[in-house]
C-alpha cells in the first residue's frame, strides 16, 4: 500500500487562513502570522483592548484544525493547580489521581494574563517553555500541537500584573489586532446577523496532517548566512544606545523559526532575507528594554527596530536560497 503524500505546508496555512477568515475579518496579516505561529508551536501573544477578536481567533484555530480548545480567564484568585492541574484523592480507589488543568489542549487562551498574578503567570509560562506537568513525580505532556495564545490588556488599565521582561521572553511573537476598518467591521457585523461564528467552522486539516506540516517546517533549509543574519540582528539590538537590554540568543532562534514557517507558507523550499525581515518586529520587539532617556524621549521599540533592520548588512545567498 502506497502512502499518501503530505500536504504541502502552503496548502495547509492556506486552508486554515481561510477557514479562520470566515469569521476574523479584515486581518489577513494577523491570522497568517498566527498559523505561522501554530506551524512552529509557538506562543503568541496578542496585547490588544477588549473586544477586537482575541478569544475569537483562539476558538477559530481550534476548529479548524479539528484540535481541542480551552480558554483560561486570569483573575487575581486564580491558582496554578487551575492551569496545571492537581492531584484528587479518590475514596473508592484509595489513591490520588491527576486532573488535568485548563492547559492540556492544543490551543488554549490565557484570557487577559496580564490580571493574573505573578506565581500563576509562571506556572502558565513553564508549561509553555516544558510542554509538560509534573506531579508527585509523575510527568504529564501536554497534547501536541500545542499552541498558548494570551491576551494583554493596555498596560494602563486598572487591576493587571505587568509580565517581567524574561517571560515575555518566551513568546514567540507579540501580535497587535488592531480596529478593522470599516468595510471589515460592516462585514463582522453582517456576519454575527447571519449567526456565523467559531461554532460554525468544520476542521479543514486534521491532526496528523498538521503535525506532518509542523515536520516539514523544521525540516526547512536555513543557510548559514541567514542564521548569521539573524544573529546579527539580535546583536544589533543588544548594542544600540537606546536599548537598556536586547534580544537574547532565544530571540535570534525565535526569528529564524517563524521566518522558516513564512517561507514554508508561500511554498519556498528555503528561507531568504525577506522572510527574516518579515517576521522582524513580531518576534523581536517585544524583547526590546529601553533605557529610561529613550523612553523620555518618547522613543518606540519599534522605531529602534526599524534603525537596527536598516543598518544590519542583507546577507546574498549562494545557490538555491539567493
Amino acid at each position: 500500500m502506497h502512502q499518501a503524500p503530505p500536504v504541502p505546508v502552503a496548502e495547509v496555512c492556506e486552508r486554515i487562513s481561510a477557514n479562520v477568515q470566515r469569521v476574523i475579518r479584515g486581518k489577513p496579516d494577523v491570522v497568517r502570522l498566527a498559523v505561522a505561529a501554530l506551524l512552529v508551536e509557538g506562543h503568541l501573544l496578542v496585547e490588544d483592548v477588549p473586544g477586537l477578536g482575541k478569544t475569537t481567533l483562539a476558538r477559530c484555530l481550534a476548529r479548524s484544525i479539528g484540535g481541542s480548545w480551552n480558554r483560561i480567564q486570569f483573575t487575581p484568585d486564580l491558582l496554578p493547580g487551575d492551569i496545571t492541574g492537581v492531584p484528587v484523592y479518590h475514596q473508592h480507589t484509595e489513591r490520588f489521581e491527576f486532573h488535568p488543568g485548563g492547559i492540556f489542549a492544543n490551543v488554549v487562551l490565557a484570557d487577559e494574563i496580564n490580571r493574573g498574578t505573578p506565581k500563576t503567570q509562571s506556572a502558565l509560562l513553564e508549561v509553555m517553555a516544558e510542554r509538560t506537568v509534573t506531579v508527585d513525580s509523575v510527568r504529564h505532556e501536554v497534547p501536541r500541537p500545542f499552541l498558548v495564545i494570551a491576551t494583554q490588556n493596555p498596560i494602563e488599565m486598572e487591576g493587571t500584573y505587568r509580565l517581567p521582561e524574561a517571560q515575555l521572553d518566551r513568546f514567540l511573537m507579540r501580535l497587535r489586532v488592531g480596529y478593522p476598518d470599516l468595510a471589515a467591521e460592516i462585514m463582522v457585523i453582517m456576519s454575527d446577523c447571519a449567526g456565523i461564528g467559531p461554532d460554525d467552522l468544520s476542521p479543514v486539516v486534521d491532526l496528523p496532517t498538521l503535525l506532518d506540516a509542523v515536520a516539514q517546517v523544521r525540516a526547512l533549509r536555513v543557510d548559514r548566512a541567514l542564521c548569521e543574519y539573524a544573529a546579527k540582528l539580535a546583536a544589533a539590538t543588544r548594542e544600540h544606545v537606546d536599548v537598556r537590554y536586547g534580544a537574547s540568543p532565544r530571540g535570534s532562534v525565535a526569528l529564524v523559526r517563524a521566518a522558516q514557517a513564512m517561507a514554508a507558507t508561500r511554498g519556498s523550499a528555503f528561507v531568504t532575507p525577506d522572510d527574516v525581515k518579515s517576521v522582524a518586529k513580531p518576534v523581536l520587539v517585544h524583547r526590546l528594554i529601553l533605557t529610561p532617556d529613550a523612553e523620555l524621549n518618547q522613543r518606540r521599540p519599534d522605531d529602534v527596530l526599524d534603525e537596527v533592520l536598516a543598518a544590519v548588512p542583507v546577507p546574498r545567498l549562494t545557490g538555491a536560497g539567493g
